[in-house]
């Protein structure tokens, strides 16, 4: 029987075994990655199945707190979450417990392949460049314009390279969990919620809702033959995640794109760095290599519909925010322009924005300079106005962005183009630019901004009577907005004054000695953030819904089902299946609970009418 003492040289001889695996982990900017660090502290997957939801305190994790939404210091939300009924919740619980009993492993080949990138530099594939940006040396003059100049050129290439540090870190993190997951036979990502009932992984760094990058290293663990329909669908992923405009043809159109491209889709699995390089050109391109690796392996067996696939095909929302305002609004015009309606080939919002934008820029290029400021820039922009400029500000319109918002998401990416040099007129075109766009927006999107209008309206008339805005989700889930001004203790002292914020409905005043004394105000929410955010919470809080009572409906019809917000997953073959579920969760999302009997449900206490 060995001694205590024998026990204890034996336990430290491990944790030296344990120190010494983790000097795998690459050192990046003076920072050493461990992937044991990394997976010990819950960063990775979990290996085995985790425990079911049962109250709002307790599920997922064996041993460590676990809640089923993310709001420290949201009290109210907390408290509604508490009150609220089991039987009521147990849907939510359900929709959890399916997103998270879904097992994952790591794609091998792709990891290799990104490892060696790596390896080498970078700067492949939206890998960021080890390597810093080298900074200019001081001019040796005395023009006070030249060294303005050169002055400004260190400042953006110091704060290049700080984002490029922060993006290396990033990687290294995800490289290091995935290669300590490389080997296991699976693991999985236990989910909770947001305030408004969006669900997310509770394992940050590798995850599927991360970049290309986590997408393309991840895969389901089981694997299930394509047969015809999944070996369909596989090539219709493929233009899909190739994009460049092949992702908006007809079906059909896509089919061929990847038919045309056999030749090249074998190469890329092949000789992914030594070939030809294909995949590179990919809008995503670790999940089109993965994509390439698994369609050349299909089509070169005898039979292959019957290969195996594990990797996990796409269903998207065609600018959700939109879809669900135009199903809310029955707005047909807008449904039209989402893919709500059937057509041939899907309707591309984002090229409609931005040839509306561009029609309204060319009229403005025609008047006279003199007297109009924009006919300047409406010249400049012209050649820099599609789909990919505009896309970020309609996507995120819905959701309440403001002309500020718009004018950064496009001043970044014509910065991205180096369309405009100096500095001065890049942010003049992105005001002029912003503000054409948001027109356009308004034009094409008249219902959803009445009803945006609408709900903020409402909210505001709710928040004067200071009273936060509540409602119950489709599936179930009460929702809160957490926007209130806290109570603030100011405590002065001979040395310093405190100020302590507490969430509370009642802040008394205390005075503890003759030496510090509180001061208080009154806690009250912030109509101003109520009635802004309401609009984009409302709509996200749909989402979450439509998405969780989608993964219960798949799960039994037996699929394996992963959801991102609005982004729907299953193997290729069961593609046509979750479609369909989808569409029929869809229409129970707005048919259970209409948008007149969510509002009235949510604003009845407040005497709107």
């Amino acid at each position: 029987m060995a001694s205590a003492g024998d026990v204890q040289f034996g336990g430290q001889m491990e944790k030296t075994k344990e120190r010494n695996e983790a000097k795998e982990g690459r050192e990046e900017g003076g920072m050493e990655f461990s992937a044991c660090g990394a997976c010990g502290q819950g960063w990775g997957g979990d290996r085995v199945e985790f425990l079911g939801r049962e109250r709002y305190d307790k599920g997922a994790y064996l041993f460590l707190p676990s809640y089923v939404m993310r709001i420290h210091g949201a009290k109210q939300q907390r408290d509604a979450v508490k009150r609220t009924p089991k039987n009521q919740l147990d849907p939510v619980f359900e929709a959890l417990d399916t997103l998270g009993n879904t097992k994952w492993r790591v794609n091998k080949r792709v990891l290799g392949v990104i490892d060696r990138i790596w390896a080498s530099g970078g700067g492949l594939a939206d890998l960021v460049d080890r390597e810093d940006l080298p900074l200019p040396e001081e001019p040796d003059t005395d023009d006070e314009a030249e060294i303005k100049k050169w002055k400004w050129k260190v400042r953006a290439l110091k704060k290049e390279n700080s984002e490029r540090h922060s993006q290396r870190c990033d990687i290294e993190l995800k490289l290091a969990v995935a290669r300590k997951m490389k080997d296991e036979d699976g693991f999985f990502y236990p989910h909770n919620l947001d305030f408004r009932g969006r669900a997310y992984p509770m394992h940050p760094y590798l995850n599927h809702l991360g970049s290309d990058l986590c997408r393309g290293i991840l895969e389901f663990t089981e694997g299930r033959p394509l047969g015809k329909s999944g070996l369909h669908w596989m090539k219709i992923h493929m233009a899909n995640l190739y994009a460049g405009g092949v992702d908006k043809l007809s079906y059909d159109g896509r089919i061929a794109f990847t038919e045309n491209h056999l030749d090249d889709i074998f190469d890329s699995a092949d000789r992914p760095l030594e070939g030809r390089r294909w995949w590179l050109g990919a809008e995503d391109p670790f999940q089109c290599l993965a994509t390439c690796i698994n369609l050349a392996e299909a089509l070169r067996s005898s039979c292959p519909e019957t290969t195996i696939s594990h990797m996990p095909v796409h269903q998207d929302g065609s600018c959700n925010g939109l879809q669900h305002y135009a199903a809310l609004g029955r707005d047909k015009l807008g449904a039209a322009a989402v893919n709500l309606v059937a057509g041939d080939k899907p309707a591309d919002v984002y090229s409609g924005i931005a040839a509306r934008v561009l029609d309204i820029m060319r009229r403005d290029a025609q008047n006279d300079p003199a007297t109009d400021p924009n006919v300047l820039r409406a010249r400049l922009l012209i050649n820099q106005v599609d789909r990919k400029l505009v896309k970020q500000t309609v996507m995120t319109s819905v959701y309440g962005v403001t002309y500020i918002g718009a004018r950064d998401q496009i001043k970044k990416r014509l910065k991205e183009r180096c369309a405009i040099e100096d500095d001065t007129e890049l942010f003049a075109a992105s005001c002029y630019a912003a503000k054409t766009t948001l027109i356009a927006l308004g034009e094409m999107f008249e219902a959803a901004r009445s009803i945006m209008n609408w709900l903020g309206d409402c909210a505001k008339v709710i928040a004067l009577e200071n009273e936060p805005v509540r409602w119950i989700t489709p599936i179930g889930l009460p929702v809160v907005q957490p926007y209130r001004k806290l109570g603030r203790y100011m405590i002065k002292t001979f040395s310093q004054v405190l100020t302590l914020q507490r969430e509370t409905d009642k802040v008394e005043s205390l005075l503890s000695s003759d030496l510090c004394f509180v001061n208080f105000m009154s806690v009250n929410v912030m109509v101003k953030r109520q009635r802004t955010a309401f609009p984009p919470n409302f709509v996200h809080s749909l989402d979450g819904s439509h998405m969780m009572m989608t993964a219960v409906a798949c799960k039994e019809a037996g699929l394996n089902f992963a959801g991102v917000h609005d982004s729907y997953w299953t193997h290729a073959c069961d593609v046509d299946k979750m479609n369909r579920i989808l569409r029929e969760r869809s229409l129970l999302n707005f048919t259970r609970n209409p948008f007149w009997k969510i509002c009235w449900r949510a604003f009845k206490k407040h005497s709107l009418h």
